[in-house]
């Protein structure tokens, strides 16, 4: 985008058009992460797993795509440096798996939830907001670098964290094969399922999540790289990490509450737009399809309940780097090691925490 005048807008805006597309298919099809674990661990039902697997297999299969045809440098995203913070990764995982049980929803859904009337989510979303910025940027980052991130639990690499790269290949052709290995068996594993083949809104969801992830490393690592009008130095534009991004959202909502503190000297980016794009997507939805009301705590334990959550999920999403979309999404899709071991994490919390749940209510009735 050399002769556009504001190229990190125009990657912001992309972002925002993106994830209203996500936003609005997620209300459409209740495409929910928390609700995939809990209806396996519930219900033994796959339907929506398949479906957040669906998004993954195609996000790995388009991802691999763009970097073997030179649209996206792998080496350029924060999922593939070559440090890995295993135990932080594993910690925030599991944290944010809790959490989202907790609060009834991972942070896309969160989103998803408020642009539909849902008072709760409000709640959410400033405590896991502000959690996630005093995690990456205030007192608990003291914690978390000094105990989480020590140099005993941290591996330093030569090359990338990704699988192809830990097998000792770290050209593009080997990058591909190896995704396409792996994208092909979680889509051989989806499409096993006759009642999934039949079920057109997890398709649907799947498609949506696997595509939009696609065509955001598309947007921030290749037409958002280019030189900084400032500096002068060749970039990525309109991210916050200043690397190629995709879609993540418990790092924009701390960017979120950055933003709105000191708007004068900050930007709106990739990641801060697609926040609000969620909740205007899902809410444009509720409005069109007359499924717009508001809803709001039925107790005051369920909005404890709420709040730890929340703050749980503010603290393992910045701890782990990512969420159920950012990390076992976008993440997975650079077959980033961190990014399965995150995935690992947040499944096992959240399946332990539903067991919990079930146990103690069992128990009082």
């Amino acid at each position: 985008m050399d002769n556009v005048e504001n190229p990190a807008l125009v990657v912001a805006w992309l972002g925002f058009f993106l994830a209203l597309i996500f936003g609005y298919m997620a209300n459409k099809t209740s495409f929910c992460t928390m609700g995939a674990v809990s209806d396996v661990v519930n219900m033994g039902d796959w339907g929506r797993m398949r479906a957040w697997l669906l998004g993954i297999g195609l996000a790995i299969l388009g991802t691999n795509l763009l970097i073997y045809f030179g649209y996206l440098d792998v080496g350029q995203t924060y999922y593939t440096r070559g440090t890995i913070h295993w135990l932080a990764a594993l910690v925030g995982g599991l944290t944010f798996g809790v959490g989202m049980t907790l609060a009834g929803g991972c942070g896309q859904r969160t989103l998803v939830r408020l642009g539909g009337g849902n008072l709760k989510s409000v709640v959410v979303f400033l405590f896991l907001g502000y959690t996630a910025l005093v995690t990456m940027n205030g007192i608990l980052r003291a914690f978390v670098d000094a105990v989480l991130r020590a140099e005993p639990v941290t591996i330093h690499l030569d090359g990338l964290q990704t699988l192809p790269s830990m097998m000792g290949m770290a050209d593009k052709m080997s990058q591909l094969s190896v995704g396409l290995v792996l994208a092909l068996a979680i889509l051989a594993f989806v499409f096993a399922s006759k009642e999934f083949r039949e079920s057109r809104d997890n398709l649907l969801a799947g498609l949506v999540v696997g595509g939009v992830v696609t065509a955001g490393w598309y947007v921030t690592g290749y037409l958002g790289f280019g030189e900084n009008p400032e500096t002068m130095e060749l970039t990525f534009l309109g991210t916050d990490s200043h690397l190629a991004e995709s879609m993540t959202f418990v790092g924009p909502l701390s960017y979120t509450m950055d933003l709105w503190a000191y708007w004068r000297d900050k930007h709106i980016t990739f990641g801060v737009a697609s926040v609000f794009g969620v909740v205007v997507g899902s809410f444009l939805y509720s409005v069109f399809n007359r499924s717009f009301r508001w809803e709001y705590f039925n107790s005051p334990q369920d909005m404890f309940r709420h709040l730890i959550g929340a703050v749980l999920m503010g603290f393992g999403g910045i701890t782990a780097m990512g969420c159920t979309i950012g990390q076992a999404v976008t993440g997975v899709s650079t077959l980033s090691i961190s990014s399965f071991i995150v995935f690992f994490g947040i499944v096992v919390g959240a399946a332990v925490t539903m067991k919990i749940q079930y146990y103690l209510m069992m128990r009082e009735a």
